[in-house]
């Protein structure tokens, strides 16, 4: 692995000047923070242990401040990208600051929750300064489109930092913390200042790291299935899983009669489960019965 030029990275000076360049002015609606500061870059490479081996895959590279430090550090980086102006540009920003490796740098111009599919290799680790207005769903179709990323390490705002990593029985553990959990341990690794941005977000941001399971949850329950439950248990999380899980199941007799069968209390609230508990429910959740006519019930 090749120690960064100090030239390769971009700092506040290069980012408003390829900004200006391009005519980009960041856009609260993509939620377009982008990062100026090199060794705020150095240090989310170092915390995500990006490997000279790894092929990353990035999402949301904006100018490409850690598009060029990923470069550095792995062997191969596709950046996901939805902007026009920013697509059309990162490729000439790679090839100018980092020529040595740019045959090893992949952009693929599309909204991150459309991807189905990577050019070259198949990704080991997902590192990225997500969207906040977009960061839970992108992260979690990721994980579940490429089961090939080992390790995770995503910027995020720090209150999903929080339900991201939050256990149970947190006050802010709820869908986002049970699903990624379903694919991954999940920690915070950091905390992120504000003044490494421009423009400078109104919110803290956090760092989160996923490592896959190294054998998927044992259930015989499908991943729809369970969050299904897991949906339906957070819709109304004042009420008791009974209540809560009475439109799932079909009736709160029903959503009783699974609960008991899981070996979790009827009146429990969906914030003291863990992902292991909500499996254990949708695998013994109940067939619906077919209605009678009247004339069959009469």
């Amino acid at each position: 692995m090749t120690s960064p030029t100090p030239d390769a990275l971009l700092g506040p000076a290069d980012v408003r000047e390829l900004a200006t360049a391009l005519g980009v002015r960041p856009t609260k609606q993509r939620g377009q923070n982008f990062v100026i500061d090199a060794n705020t870059v150095r240090r989310i490479v170092r915390t995500a242990e990006v490997r000279p081996d790894d092929v990353v895959v990035e999402v949301g590279p904006g100018l490409g401040s850690l598009t060029l430090g990923l470069l550095e550090a792995a062997d191969r980086v596709t950046a996901v990208e939805i902007d026009d102006v920013l697509a059309a540009a990162l490729p000439a920003t790679v090839a100018a600051r980092t020529p040595e490796r740019a045959e090893r740098f992949a952009l693929v111009h599309s909204d991150a929750m459309h991807v189905t599919e990577l050019p070259g290799p198949a990704p080991t680790a997902l590192v990225a300064n997500l969207p906040y207005n977009v960061a839970v769903p992108v992260l979690l179709h990721m994980l579940e489109t490429f089961p090939s990323i080992e390790r995770t390490l995503v910027m995020v705002q720090s209150e999903v930092a929080d339900r991201l990593a939050a256990a149970p029985g947190s006050k802010v553990y709820g869908v986002p913390s049970v699903k990624a959990n379903w694919y991954a341990e999940v920690k915070r690794a950091g905390a992120i200042g504000r003044n490494v941005f421009w423009p400078a977000p109104n919110v803290d941001s956090g760092l989160v790291s996923l490592v896959r399971r190294s054998e998927p949850l044992r259930t015989t329950a499908s991943r729809r299935e369970v969050f299904a439950v897991v949906d339906a248990a957070f819709a109304q999380r004042r009420k008791t899983l009974r209540a809560a899980l009475a439109g799932w199941a079909g009736s709160a007799a029903a959503a009783e009669t699974a609960l008991v069968a899981a070996g979790v209390s009827p009146q429990a609230r969906g914030e003291s489960l863990t992902v292991e508990e909500f499996a254990r429910i949708a695998e013994h959740k109940q067939p619906e019965q077919p209605k009678q006519s009247e004339e069959s019930a009469a």
